[in-house]
């Protein structure tokens, strides 16, 4: 009998392991994540991910978590990879103050923004409600997989879905006025949040600042609707969801330009009657190769949408 990674870090030594593998075979040095909120505006801070891909020396820590101060304590806006990075994101809120947590949202199902929840069990976590159906849905699954990625950064990790759901319009949490802006494009279903004290865009995923874009769940139309609605907004700043605070709307132009080169090289390829393998070589522009994740990204890309995009080039038969 053989038990996942993800098992056998749960179960301790009760695991049963494959032949000639031991617990002491996963065993790593213990691991923390430097946490470090950074003030960008009133009551406003942003914990930056780095923008490398998913490996065990950043364990996960990729994405932007952002803090908003309310009069019910801290309200954190997307809650990191794991368990352990929500622990210590929960640390670093005690220090700031009194540690009070008056909600978490979550922006989207993807694992580097809710598996973090469970440290937040105490407090409401909200989502849009197709966002809630998927970390239900997927949930699983995803934890199983970043276990596979990151080992040991993972251990008691399980998907604790979001319990609430959030319309569009506007709410206030602890007397804070927030702007929910339901989008999709990045994923069947993004939340922006814009904080009305600051004119701040929390733009999760649907904004990347020199890192790659990520796609496994995109639709490429509806994420340029999505960026050119939040360029509309002409915010003070943009809180990308991975990559630097950007005052300056960066993020929405640069992410809009890498996903029309994206599309565009694709479906170049396909009409050229090239095989997935024979894309892994197309030239990247310089002002894309340059960004945190890539080619790596660029590859999980072709993966991703070269299939449909192929398929609609294809002559169909009569």
């Amino acid at each position: 009998m053989t038990v996942s990674r993800r098992a056998a870090l749960a179960l301790g030594g009760s695991a049963v392991l494959a032949p000639g593998l031991s617990l002491r075979s996963f065993a790593q040095p213990r691991l923390a994540y430097d946490i470090v909120p950074k003030q960008i505006a009133y009551g406003l801070w942003m914990i930056q991910g780095t923008t490398e891909y998913f490996t065990r020396q950043n364990g996960g820590a990729i994405v932007n978590c952002v803090l908003l101060e309310t009069d019910d304590g801290m309200l954190v806006i997307d809650s990191g990879p794991s368990l352990r990075y929500g622990e210590a994101l929960r640390l670093a809120i005690n220090q700031m103050g009194d540690g009070k947590i008056a909600g978490v949202i979550n922006t989207h199902h993807h694992p580097d923004h809710f598996l973090g929840n469970q440290a937040f069990e105490d407090a409401p976590i909200f989502a849009l409600g197709e966002t809630k159906a998927l970390a239900i849905e997927h949930g699983d699954a995803f934890t199983d997989n970043m276990y596979n990625l990151l080992g040991d950064w993972m251990r008691g990790t399980e998907s604790r879905p979001p319990d609430q759901e959030l319309d569009g319009g506007t709410f206030e949490i602890g007397g804070r006025k927030l702007e929910a802006l339901p989008l999709s494009g990045h994923t069947e279903a993004d939340l922006a949040i814009l904080d009305e004290v600051t004119g701040t865009v929390i733009a999760g995923d649907l904004a990347f600042l020199d890192r790659a874009p990520t796609t496994p769940s995109a639709d490429l139309d509806l994420w340029r609707t999505s960026l050119e609605f939040i360029e509309e907004i002409e915010a003070a700043a943009i809180i990308p969801g991975h990559g630097p605070v950007d005052p300056t709307r960066k993020s929405l132009t640069q992410t809009r330009a890498y996903l029309d080169w994206l599309e565009t090289a694709l479906k170049t390829a396909a009409s050229e009657g090239l095989d997935m393998i024979e894309i892994m070589d197309t030239a990247i522009p310089a002002e894309f190769a340059q960004m945190g994740a890539m080619p790596q990204e660029f590859h999980r890309s072709i993966s991703h949408l070269f299939s449909d995009i192929e398929n609609e080039a294809l002559p169909r038969a009569n």
